[in-house]
């Protein structure tokens, strides 16, 4: 490991607002915020809302400068990039901001029911081989109605038509009609304070005509989900390190 991702954990283990666990402490200890989020790390009645995959963490900092009278936290395995979103919430001295580096399907370990109120998915891998690490597969839906209050709110913002087109495929499958759906948020006239929030990546594939997919859904308590089946197109064009040759992907059991 590089002396700079040394420096970043080491100076991240001091900030107070970043939590690091893994599944043998989890499985061990427990977390003690579970369910306690809102009462002893925040200290408010806010919303609490996560950013999964947060990368450099600038759309949960982006986030809570925009909504201060919500809670965002972020979470990502990969703590050298959380740093950046980590320090900036320290050094602007947002109270409304917490990060934890852990893996995302160890999600109902740190959050108890119905204490998240959204989901942010932001240019998640789409994972077109593996269905089961799709962020909006069954699977994941399936944890994050766990932890979500009935009717929580799921975002996805994509650049990959494959998984903008999966998950749109998943929700009709279910019988889940999404509030917004977008193929080209920033030509369709959408208005929101969102739009004023870009990742690094994001600018760069806007510079490269490649249209931003948004959804956004209410995920509602009830039977077990269902994948779609259905043939999707794989992404032909390679976009933060993923990429393949265009080609027909089918549906794999899970």
């Amino acid at each position: 490991m590089g002396k700079n991702k040394l420096r970043k954990f080491a100076e991240m283990a001091e900030y107070k607002h970043v939590y690091q666990a893994g599944y043998s402490d989890l499985k061990e200890n427990g977390f003690s915020l579970k369910g306690q989020w809102n009462k002893d790390f925040f200290r408010n009645d806010n919303p609490l809302v996560l950013e999964l995959g947060c990368g450099k963490g600038e759309y949960t900092v982006g986030l809570a400068r925009l909504f201060p009278d919500k809670n965002f936290i972020g979470i990502d395995i990969k703590g050298a990039r959380m740093y950046r979103g980590a320090t900036d919430a320290l050094n602007e001295g947002l109270g409304n901001v917490a990060f934890i580096r852990t893996h995302i399907e160890l999600i109902t370990s740190f959050f108890d029911k119905d204490e998240v109120s959204e989901i942010w998915l932001t240019f998640p891998d789409p994972q077109m081989k593996k269905t089961r690490k799709r962020l909006t597969s069954t699977r994941f839906l399936e944890l994050y109605k766990n932890i979500l209050a009935n009717n929580g709110i799921v975002h996805l913002k994509t650049d990959s038509n494959f998984m903008y087109t999966y998950t749109r495929e998943l929700l009709q499958t279910n019988n889940i009609t999404p509030e917004v759906d977008e193929t080209d948020l920033y030509a369709s006239g959408f208005t929101g304070d969102i739009l004023s929030i870009k990742t690094y990546y994001e600018s760069k594939w806007l510079e490269h005509g490649i249209p931003i997919k948004y959804l956004r859904f209410r995920l509602p308590a009830g039977p077990k989900l269902e994948e779609p089946d259905i043939d999707i197109e794989y992404d032909h064009y390679r976009s933060a390190g993923r990429g393949v040759k265009s080609r027909i992907v089918k549906k794999k059991k899970v």
